[in-house]
């Protein structure tokens, strides 16, 4: 049972891996004995993250600006120059903004959807190859978009290009699904709250009323996210794709 949810000797890729959810992984899956890569734009924060990780396992900092597509052509191509296959892809790299329906102008929207749904399909088409060679039919190499329950209800603020580019990246991820099987599954986890620099602002206006809302009556912990991911990497997670997967204590699916 216990290599039914191994990732022991995997090689991942995680974008945005130095902070919030994407660490939230990036940490499960070194813990879990995968070989780790972490991406995010600022470069000394990435290197100290990676350092920090690498003192339980093995984690390796590229750091990369995923909101152009050059950018993501690059970060393909320095993980191409270290390894010849990639076993799992974590797309999490990501940005909100939020602002009145009267202000909300042209930046709000191609800040978010530049970086949110443009960047999770480059980095995916340019790590193709990598992903190709690890996978097969038998054992897939595993894509996970990291989406939002935002994507699936209508959020409380006013988050109009975060919530739009949420429920992109769940289409995104059901159309990949279709176009990568057999060799390579493509997921979406769609987290609801955490504790994260995103959710800061949030959590210190709404904690009790976002806790009191969750049937599970409180907000999500980092082995919650870590969990979840893993298991979507494991061979337990091998006969799921094109699945949208809230973690979120039952907000956006059951409701208080």
């Amino acid at each position: 049972m216990t290599e039914l949810f191994s990732i022991a000797g995997k090689t991942a890729l995680v974008t945005g891996g130095s902070r919030g959810i994407g660490l939230m992984i990036a940490s499960g899956y070194v813990d879990a004995g995968a070989k780790v890569y972490i991406s995010s734009r600022k470069a000394e924060v990435c290197d100290e993250v990676a350092a920090e990780l690498s003192t339980r396992g093995e984690c390796i900092s590229l750091p990369a600006d995923l909101s152009t597509e050059d950018g993501c052509r690059g970060l393909a191509e320095q993980l191409a120059a270290r390894e010849g296959r990639l076993d799992i892809l974590v797309n999490n790299a990501g940005a909100t903004w939020g602002a009145p329906i009267e202000s909300f102008d042209e930046a709000a929207w191609e800040r978010v959807l530049a970086l949110n749904v443009k960047g999770v399909f480059h980095t995916t088409k340019f790590l193709l190859p990598l992903l190709e060679a690890s996978g097969s039919a038998e054992n897939p190499a595993r894509v996970i978009n990291i989406g939002s329950i935002d994507g699936i209800q209508v959020p409380q603020m006013e988050t109009y290009s975060y919530s739009a580019s949420k429920a992109a990246v769940h289409q995104l991820t059901r159309h990949l699904a279709k176009r990568l099987a057999p060799s390579i599954t493509v997921n979406a986890i769609a987290p609801g709250p955490f504790e994260s620099k995103m959710m800061a602002a949030t959590l210190e206006a709404f904690r009790e009323h976002i806790e009191a809302s969750a049937p599970l009556r409180r907000i999500g912990r980092p082995d919650d996210m870590a969990g979840t991911a893993i298991f979507l990497a494991s061979r337990a997670g091998s006969y799921l794709t094109g699945a949208i997967i809230p973690v979120d204590g039952g907000i956006a699916t059951v409701g208080a």
